[in-house]
């Protein structure tokens, strides 16, 4: 495919509708995804996560513009799978084959992949290149594939609820990992999870979708101005009701609300402030969609 413009978003999304059996799976959903960025694709069950990878992947049609690295999904898939990997809870693996098979037989499809490279990432694991993948566990496939994609030194890497299922030292081992490769080189990921803290941290950006729709749509450093927590006591609870919070929660007589664009000085003269979460604003947003 040759060498990939980083000048350029990598990802080019407008407008993309995506309708089955008449209901809409995605409505009008736009973004773009260039190096350097960590998007968090964010949502329940249910919410349109997974349509919009199989859509970026080309294995869905859709209504809207898509293009990745310049090209059509549907049409070009081959040349762009070349630059971009996909990580799934699913097992993609050959399980018949052993590690070693699995190396020999990418060596032979992928141009770009380095055995070399890989052999160091299994290094860190205890990963033997001569077990069976069948033989692995849950998170020794995880690892695997993930070492299998970082040898082939893509620019784009979509993960759909890579960690699910496995155990918290497999999980921060994995993460540690990914961001290592991300910071080597000209790269963006599509992390999608309903885990919100476990990727906060490692995100620039959040596309939040309910219902097919995105309710919210930002950068990570954007939020911080837009969103803001109040708390107050039963004096005050009126008045912060009437200043339109996007949800008012109590717990032992205190209660905590959380607002959007609010003027931060006008509700910190009824309580005192402080910075909501992203898991908070996630809550807020899937609540708000609702009513």
């Amino acid at each position: 495919m040759g060498n990939i413009n980083c000048d350029e978003p990598f990802i080019n999304a407008q407008h993309i509708t995506k309708f089955y059996r008449n209901k809409k799976a995605l409505e009008n959903i736009s973004f773009s995804l260039s190096s350097g960025q960590v998007i968090g694709l964010l949502g329940h069950n249910g919410a349109g996560k997974s349509t919009l990878i199989k859509t970026l992947l080309g294995m869905h049609s859709c209504a809207g513009e898509l293009s990745i690295f310049g090209l059509s999904p549907e049409k070009h898939r081959d040349k762009i799978v070349e630059n971009l990997a996909y990580i799934s809870d699913a097992a993609m693996l050959p399980e018949w084959m052993t590690v070693k098979q699995l190396m020999a037989y990418t060596t032979g499809v992928h141009l770009s992949f380095e055995q070399q490279k890989m052999q160091q990432y299994l290094a860190q694991t205890n990963i033997n290149i001569h077990s069976k993948i069948k033989t692995l566990s849950k998170g020794m496939k995880v690892q695997l594939h993930l070492a299998l994609v970082m040898a082939t030194n893509v620019n784009v890497l979509i993960l759909d609820e890579p960690t699910l299922g496995l155990d918290l030292m497999y999980r921060s081992t994995f993460y540690r990992t990914l961001m290592a490769w991300f910071a080597e080189g000209e790269r963006a990921l599509i992390i999608a999870s309903h885990e919100v803290n476990e990727i906060a941290h490692l995100l620039t950006d959040v596309l939040v979708l309910k219902n097919g729709q995105a309710v919210l749509q930002a950068s990570l450093s954007s939020l911080e101005a837009e969103f803001t927590i109040l708390s107050v006591n039963d004096e005050h609870i009126v008045a912060a009701k009437q200043l339109n919070p996007l949800t008012v929660n109590c717990q032992l007589g205190q209660y905590r609300l959380l607002f959007e664009g609010a003027d931060v000085s006008q509700l910190a003269l009824l309580g005192d402030i402080s910075q909501p979460s992203l898991a908070d604003i996630f809550l807020a947003k899937q609540q708000e969609s609702i009513l």
